[in-house]
């Protein structure tokens, strides 16, 4: 139950709060589905909080949460982000995962921030599907969730009609991944420079991602990024990069791996797709043109690319989300 940026009414998106839920991933439901936003134009969803109580008591009490709907929001929801309480070896109150289970059969997106895959695992929705949760939780979660295919080392998982992301701020991640699933690359990229945030992260990089405090000299990959993105219609190697880095290639696959959780061809791939998006978004018909505007070769390896990160052909991106 997506949303192309053809329709009108907005897609309706519930976040239900329960006793101990995190604050944080409740903040960043908020501002990436509930904020207004006049830099784009229009509002991209109608957001709502709910909670099986009048009254929500907050992680460990931090302050309580008054004057939210009640569970039957989460029947006219069109995603439904579940509660992510960090006592996870508290049961779900009953009503709650009844509700659950109804918004998952009628077809409901739903969503897991970090603990919150521990909710739709025991509403019994994960058996023999995908999912992540924080890294600190993996080992218990195996034990009390086996049939669940859990991906311990990832930021988030896109399963279809459920996703799930690891702790904090791979709520993140995984917000502006439905942005962009919802409402294209050019969207999601105005979203994430409100948030100051980077949009390049994809759900397969790691959750935990070492940043050392680097002697002199700074080792901060921001230059050759931004150089690397300046010229992203030209043939870039990771020689390429390394010989503007001023470094070997195995020391700069090794500050991706520890700055960005990945590679450098995975990067830059991913950042040629997004410009493909983009170009596409933006009224571009003749694929090869595309194709060699993002450094992407020929129509036929942009198909491919673009199928796998986005699951949709470049037709049927250009049908969802193309300006008219």
């Amino acid at each position: 139950m997506t949303q192309g940026s053809s329709q009108t009414a907005p897609h309706r998106v519930v976040v239900v709060v329960d006793d101990n839920s995190n604050p944080f991933e409740l903040g960043c439901a908020t501002e990436i589905f509930g904020l207004r936003r006049p830099e784009i134009g229009r509002d991209l969803y109608d957001f709502r909080l709910c909670s099986p109580e009048p009254r929500t008591l907050m992680r460990d009490g931090f302050f309580t949460l008054t004057g939210v709907g009640d569970l039957d929001l989460v029947d006219s929801a069109d995603t439904l982000i579940v509660p992510n309480r960090p006592d996870v070896e508290v049961p779900r109150r009953p009503a709650l995962l009844t509700a659950i289970r109804r918004a998952h059969r009628r077809g409901a997106r739903l969503v897991g921030f970090c603990s919150g895959a521990f909710t739709l695992a025991e509403a019994g929705i994960l058996d023999g599907r995908r999912a992540t949760a924080h890294w600190q939780w993996a080992k218990e979660f195996r034990t009390r969730f086996p049939s669940v295919r859990l991906e311990a080392d990832v930021l988030f998982v896109d399963d279809g009609d459920i996703l799930t992301a690891a702790g904090s701020a791979a709520a993140l991640d995984l917000g502006l991944h439905i942005v962009r699933r919802d409402h294209g690359a050019d969207i999601a990229n105005a979203v994430s420079r409100r948030l100051v945030f980077a949009a390049h992260r994809d759900g397969g990089q790691r959750q935990f991602v070492e940043r050392p405090i680097p002697d002199v000299p700074d080792e901060s990959l921001a230059p050759v990024l931004a150089w690397a993105q300046a010229r992203l219609d030209r043939p870039l190697s990771v020689a390429d990069l390394a010989a503007h880095a001023a470094v070997s290639r195995a020391t700069l696959h090794r500050r991706f791996r520890t700055q960005l959780g990945t590679t450098p061809l995975a990067w830059l791939t991913g950042e040629r797709v997004t410009m493909a998006c983009r170009l596409i978004e933006r009224g571009e018909p003749r694929l090869d043109v595309v194709a060699r505007s993002c450094g992407l070769g020929t129509a036929t390896n942009l198909r491919a690319l673009l199928r796998r990160h986005t699951g949709l052909s470049p037709s049927q991106y250009r049908s969802r989300f193309a300006a008219r």
